[in-house]
């Protein structure tokens, strides 16, 4: 087992899969009258966050609890961080307070690899800028496993804002270690260039068709309608207005219009395709109250699976292989 889970480009096909393996078995523990492991007893497990969050950092609290940990939630809010205390000088406090393991989530992209050379425990990613978000990708792949008995050769429509956002990142990766298809779906403004320049595409909005790329299993399309019928899996993201400095597209109104999930565009995908979404949602803009609300959306079980995955990283971590 890994040392530290900071990317999903840190996990191959078996130690995913153990991860995920593992993570089936913790789900058994929810079922239990007491809901508690002592796999993590003595252990001190730390939430750094830097950015506000709501199901993330309850889960990896859940978790970590589950397990038997010790939890210390950092907040920089009302923290030295306000008088200007640096992460490396935060990161060597905790150090001092003999940290096991520190879950950060932080406004920069690559905060995470950096806090990871100052600490001796392990590290854990909880979204790093808009650069990755590896649990979440973890916890998208066991809900996929869960509802459709497999990942390989499933294909997966990541739709929305991409540009923006680390859940794409980490499971692109991810999904293509474990031999998924992925198509990134929306408008030319919200993916990546160097994404589409990888899969063949110039971003234009005319092009309407996927194609096929370097990027192992990743296409790029720019139209929702002639992805749905042919995918397992529509994974709608969050637009991200508050990391938005410029008009990616013309009004909310339009992106609805164009790459919104609603009723009609959920009954042109196959009978056993699911829906997914990260959380939190704006109803209404991506997706619609009648499709997230629907048998078809796996959004709860995303956020009850979570701390089945979270558990299964913070026990592989800390208390599985390595001791």
């Amino acid at each position: 087992m890994i040392r530290h889970l900071l990317s999903g480009a840190d996990l191959d096909a078996d130690t995913a899969t153990q991860i995920l393996d593992t993570a089936a078995e913790m789900a058994t523990v929810a079922g239990r009258e007491v809901k508690k492991l002592p796999a993590l007893r003595g252990r001190t497990v730390v939430n750094l966050f830097y950015e506000d969050s709501t199901r993330t950092r309850i889960s990896f609290e859940a978790a970590a609890k589950r397990l038997s940990a010790d939890v210390i939630n950092f907040s920089a809010k009302g923290s030295s961080v306000t008088k200007g205390e640096s992460l490396k000088d935060t990161a060597l406090t905790l150090q001092a307070m003999g940290a096991d393991a520190v879950v950060v989530r932080h406004p920069a992209s690559g905060a995470p690899h950096r806090l990871a050379n100052w600490v001796d425990g392990s590290v854990v990613n909880a979204g790093d800028g808009t650069h990755e978000h590896p649990t979440q990708a973890l916890l998208d792949a066991y809900t996929m496993r869960a509802r459709l008995g497999r990942l390989a050769g499933l294909h997966v429509a990541i739709v929305g804002d991409v540009l923006h956002s680390r859940v794409a990142r980490s499971n692109v990766l991810l999904l293509s270690t474990l031999g998924a298809k992925v198509t990134l779906v929306g408008p030319p403004t919200l993916i990546p260039v160097d994404w589409a320049a990888r899969a063949g595409a110039a971003p234009t909005v005319t092009d309407a068709g996927p194609a096929a790329g370097s990027h192992p299993g990743t296409d790029v399309c720019y139209d929702l309608d002639a992805v749905l019928p042919g995918v397992d899996v529509v994974m709608m993201l969050r637009v991200q207005r508050e990391r938005m400095n410029d008009s990616y597209f013309p009004s909310a109104r339009e992106y609805a219009r164009r790459y919104g999930l609603d009723g009609p565009r959920m009954r042109r995908l196959p009978e056993h395709a699911i829906v997914m979404h990260p959380g939190p949602m704006n109803r209404g803009m991506e997706i619609t109250p009648e499709v997230a609300d629907s048998p078809r959306s796996t959004i709860v079980e995303q956020v009850a699976n979570g701390v089945s995955v979270r558990m299964a990283v913070l026990y592989l971590l800390l208390g599985g292989n390595n001791r």
